[in-house]
C-alpha cells in the first residue's frame, strides 16, 4: 500500500448488525500495524463499543501477559446528548474533525460504524478514501443495498444503504474534491456450492455494475474469530501468542491477505 501527506481513511460501514465490521476492522487495524504502519482507529458506535473492547482486550492481554503485540491509537466517539438537533450535529460533527486531527500524523485511520443509521456513521462515510461493507451472503443482508424481485430477483432499485452512500460520495466530492472506492465484502461464506450463493453472486456482480462498487470474498463462517476476540488478537497474531496454527487459522489468514490485496 502507498502512504501519502495526511492519513489514508478507510471506512467499515453497513447499517445492518452482525455482518462483522467490527472484526474485519481489528483484522484490518493489525495487519496494517504488522506492515510497519502508524495506525488509528475510531470507534463511533461507542454505545456498543465492540472495537474498543477489542483494542482494550488487546491491551488488557499485553498488560497481563508482557506480550509485544502491537497497538493503534484508538479513541471511541459517542453520540452527543444534546436535545437540539442542529447543536448535536455540530457537536458531533466536532468530536470527529478533531479526533482525525489528533491521529493526523498516522498513516492509516480505521474508523468501525454502527449497524443503524446515524448522523455520525453518516458523517464518517463521509471521509472514508476506502469504505468496506462486510455483507452476510444472504438475501436479507442484501436487502440493505437493493431491492430485488421475490422470484427472478431482477434488480429494482438500490436500497437505504446504497443511497446514503451515494449521498455521502457527493458530500465528500464538494468538501474536498476526493473520491471514495467503496468496497463490498461478502462474508461469512459457505464453501459449499448453494443456488443461494449463486444468484447472491449473480445479483451482487449486476449491482455493482449499476452504482458503483467492487466485489470482493470476505471471511467464512469461522468459530476463531470470537474466540480470539476476548483476548484482543487477531489471525496474525498466533505466532507471538505461542497458539498452533489450526487449518481453520491458516484459512482465515490467506482471507485476511486476500482482503488487503484487494484494497490496495
Amino acid at each position: 500500500m502507498t502512504t501519502q501527506s495526511k492519513p489514508y481513511i478507510i471506512v467499515l460501514g453497513n447499517e445492518k448488525g452482525g455482518t462483522g465490521k467490527s472484526t474485519a476492522a481489528m483484522h484490518l487495524v493489525t495487519s496494517l500495524l504488522h506492515q510497519g504502519y502508524t495506525v488509528g482507529s475510531l470507534d463511533v458506535d461507542a454505545r456498543q463499543g465492540t472495537l474498543s473492547r477489542y483494542v482494550e482486550n488487546r491491551k488488557n492481554l499485553i498488560q497481563q501477559e508482557g506480550m509485544a503485540l502491537s497497538m493503534p491509537r484508538h479513541y471511541p466517539i459517542h453520540r452527543s446528548t444534546l436535545e437540539s438537533v442542529a447543536k448535536a450535529q455540530e457537536e458531533e460533527q466536532n468530536r470527529l474533525i478533531q479526533a482525525i486531527q489528533l491521529l493526523q500524523d498516522c498513516q492509516f485511520i480505521i474508523i468501525d460504524t454502527p449497524g443503524s443509521d446515524t448522523y455520525l456513521s453518516r458523517l464518517a462515510h463521509s471521509y472514508a478514501d476506502t469504505l468496506i461493507t462486510p455483507l452476510n451472503d444472504s438475501f436479507i443482508d442484501l436487502d440493505m443495498l437493493v431491492r430485488v424481485t421475490p422470484d427472478s430477483h431482477d434488480i429494482l432499485r438500490p436500497s437505504t444503504y446504497s443511497e446514503m452512500v451515494w449521498e455521502q460520495k457527493k458530500q465528500r466530492a464538494l468538501r474536498d474534491g476526493g473520491k471514495i472506492d467503496w468496497i463490498v465484502m461478502r462474508n461469512r461464506l459457505s464453501s459449499i456450492y448453494s443456488r443461494n450463493k449463486e444468484e447472491m453472486d449473480r445479483v451482487l456482480q449486476a449491482l455493482s455494475r449499476r452504482i458503483g462498487f467492487r466485489l470482493v470474498p470476505g471471511f467464512g463462517e469461522r468459530v476463531i474469530f470470537k474466540e480470539l476476540f476476548l483476548n484482543g488478537l487477531t489471525v496474525l497474531d498466533m505466532r507471538q501468542a505461542s497458539t498452533p496454527m489450526t487449518l481453520s487459522h491458516i484459512a482465515a489468514k490467506q482471507e485476511l491477505n486476500a482482503l488487503i490485496d484487494k484494497i490496495d
